[in-house]
């Protein structure tokens, strides 16, 4: 089997497909160095919640319960931390209309039977105490918690290495095909060398749809979703907190001016604050305005954020999809397995995807959180049926 894409949702399914005693193979110029290096980490379904999307939650919180057991297997299997962390999310309101749309969101998750707790400003900032003042309620999910993807990555490849996943260092030149075109048979790498196997998973983010060699009826409707984030240090360089306490404890998210902001404190002091969402190609640069409209946003929900160090500041691209959901699961072309398009929820699915593919590579069947997120659901027929 080859596993085309060495993100953690490549790495993930690779390690759990060799725990199954298939083997291996993981085909990435640089494993465990994708979109995970520039992701927040949020383990999040119910704050991330989007109208229209139940089934999305549904596979994420089924992801999020796998995850401290999943947490906890990978570091016993690799001996390097996750940073996985139980810590709860915080998401406010900064006036009056944000309050009222967070109000209707609250209303939403209670209509679905999830566990969320409506909070008043003052509440909020008894929990939070950096909040700025004018912070005129929240929701406190303390089943949503964060793994630092970074971290996450390199426990995967570890555990791969260690599970006896071959790791071929180069780049996907081409997917290959059987001479009658009617099925995949491996993918041809940039280094020359040629990677034949019965099954490929198809687990390169963004690049899952430009990836040549597929015929257009196969193709893989992935873009790349731009995302700048920022780095800071809440604490000393020797991991000491601040003076006055921890500057922020649990995950926070708002909407500030119509956009989504979320920031992720660290155990290790440091504090991630993202992210933006631009449709700009495969451009990774970042820039000036992204910062200045992240630290912007951050000023208003944590007055104090402005004197915080600036440790880095970065850019990835989120693997998208026409629905911005996940593919999972094989494809029009046999031979082809889908592991791709999961977008702003990449960390939080890896668990939850890695079995579901690994059920379907071992049993020929994908499990049921999984099933309505096959490809298929974008083929024109799917389309046609939809539009009507």
């Amino acid at each position: 089997m080859l596993v085309v894409g060495g993100g953690v949702i490549g790495l993930a399914t690779a390690w759990r497909t060799a725990q199954r005693g298939l083997s291996v193979t993981l085909l990435d110029p640089d494993p465990g160095h994708g979109a995970n290096r520039v992701a927040a980490g949020m383990l999040a379904p119910v704050t991330e919640l989007q109208y229209g999307e139940e089934e999305l939650l549904r596979l994420g919180i089924a992801s999020n319960q796998r995850y401290a057991a999943f947490a906890a297997e990978l570091e016993a299997a690799s001996g390097l931390p996750t940073g996985y962390r139980p810590c709860g999310t915080l998401a406010v309101a900064l006036d009056a209309d944000d309050r009222a749309e967070l109000r209707e969101v609250h209303a939403f998750q209670q209509r679905l039977g999830l566990a969320a707790e409506w909070l008043t400003g003052r509440e909020c900032r008894r929990l939070e105490p950096m909040l700025a003042p004018s912070v005129r309620g929240g929701l406190l999910v303390s089943g949503d918690h964060q793994v630092d993807g970074r971290r996450l990555g390199a426990a995967l490849l570890e555990a791969c290495v260690r599970a006896g996943v071959r790791i071929h260092r180069s780049r996907a030149a081409r997917i290959e095909l059987a001479p009658a075109g009617d099925r995949v048979t491996g993918a041809l790498a940039e280094d020359g060398s040629a990677l034949g196997a019965g099954q490929t998973v198809l687990a390169a983010g963004s690049w899952s749809g430009a990836i040549p060699g597929l015929p257009a009826a196969a193709q893989l409707p992935v873009r790349p979703v731009k995302g700048q984030i920022l780095r800071l240090r809440m604490a000393t360089t020797a991991g000491a907190p601040l003076p006055g306490g921890p500057f922020l404890s649990r995950n926070l998210r708002a909407v500030v001016r119509g956009v989504h902001l979320y920031l992720v404190p660290r155990e290790d002091g440091e504090l991630v604050v993202g992210a933006t969402m631009e449709e700009q190609g495969y451009d990774t640069a970042v820039t000036a305005g992204g910062v200045y409209e992240l630290l912007r946003d951050a000023h208003e929900l944590l007055p104090g954020i402005t004197e915080l160090p600036l440790l880095e500041t970065g850019a990835g691209l989120r693997p998208g999809t026409p629905d911005n959901a996940p593919l999972l699961g094989p494809t029009a072309l046999p031979g082809l397995v889908a592991a791709t398009g999961h977008h702003r929820n990449g960390i939080l699915l890896t668990p939850v995807t890695a079995d579901a593919v690994a059920d379907y590579l071992t049993t020929g069947q994908l499990p049921p959180e999984a099933a309505p997120f096959t490809p298929d659901r974008f083929s024109s027929h799917a389309l046609t049926e939809a539009s009507r």
